[in-house]
């Protein structure tokens, strides 16, 4: 990897990281694309290594926001995700799983604009596990898949909860691509190269996440799930 490819990473990570300390999500979903354009090997295990770095520093900081009572109904939905996921990534190829995913991430955002509510229940919090661990398994964005259904949550709840949810379910999705070789030491060396940039985004939102609480964190999470699937979406058709 060249400097000017680890300059590159380091501004989108920096990026990523301040827009999940901001709203409760970002790293993965803006990262993804960009990090496959300059190293694809970035993509998923050393990308949800630095989250776990990230999301164990926020779990910390909103600690006082966490609802636990939510997170074990979630879990149990990401631990089948990512079964499904460890399966999905032995069977399809990488870009078709980018398309198909990064598609399912625009429906899911025009659900949530349309105005429908998701109540967070046992059954909502199970399903978007689910959907998380595929999705965070196999692209490294596990984000919108639960953060749409605490849109209207304040942005304190969204950060602390997702954050405590991620650093057990990317702890999970680990274990799974390391149990089919898809994480090891080549894939610890690249994470190494997203750490300054993970930390440096840290440190900026603690600035930035008060702005967000303002009544806009909802716009925040769309606007950011949307641009992002909008990039996997067309990176893949025009590299068709």
């Amino acid at each position: 990897m060249t400097i000017l490819d680890f300059t590159l990473a380091t501004v989108v990570v920096t990026i990523g990281a301040t827009l999940q300390g901001s709203v409760g999500l970002g790293l993965g979903m803006f990262g993804a694309p960009m990090l496959l354009l300059i190293e694809p090997g970035f993509i998923p295990g050393p990308l949800l290594c630095a989250a776990l770095v990230l999301t164990v520093l926020l779990t910390h900081r909103e600690r006082h926001s966490i609802r636990f009572s939510d997170l074990g109904w979630a879990l149990s939905g990401r631990l089948v995700g990512i079964i499904a996921g460890v399966l999905v990534l032995t069977s399809l190829s990488p870009d078709r799983l980018r398309l198909v995913f990064g598609v399912l991430i625009l429906f899911a955002v025009a659900m949530s604009a349309s105005g429908l509510r998701l109540r967070i229940s046992p059954p909502t919090l199970v399903a978007s596990g689910t959907l998380s661990g595929i999705m965070g398994t196999t692209i490294s964005v596990g984000g919108p898949a639960m953060a749409l259904i605490y849109q209207y949550s304040s942005g304190a709840r969204i950060r602390g909860t997702l954050s405590a949810y991620f650093v057990v379910g990317v702890s999970m999705s680990l274990v799974g691509l390391r149990s089919i070789g898809m994480f090891g030491r080549e894939q610890l060396s690249l994470t190494a190269a997203l750490l300054p940039g993970t930390l440096l985004g840290y440190l900026v939102s603690r600035y930035t996440a008060g702005a967000l609480d303002k009544g806009y964190t909802r716009v925040a999470v769309l606007t950011v799930s949307a641009a992002a699937a909008i990039l996997v979406v067309g990176r893949e058709l025009l590299l068709r």
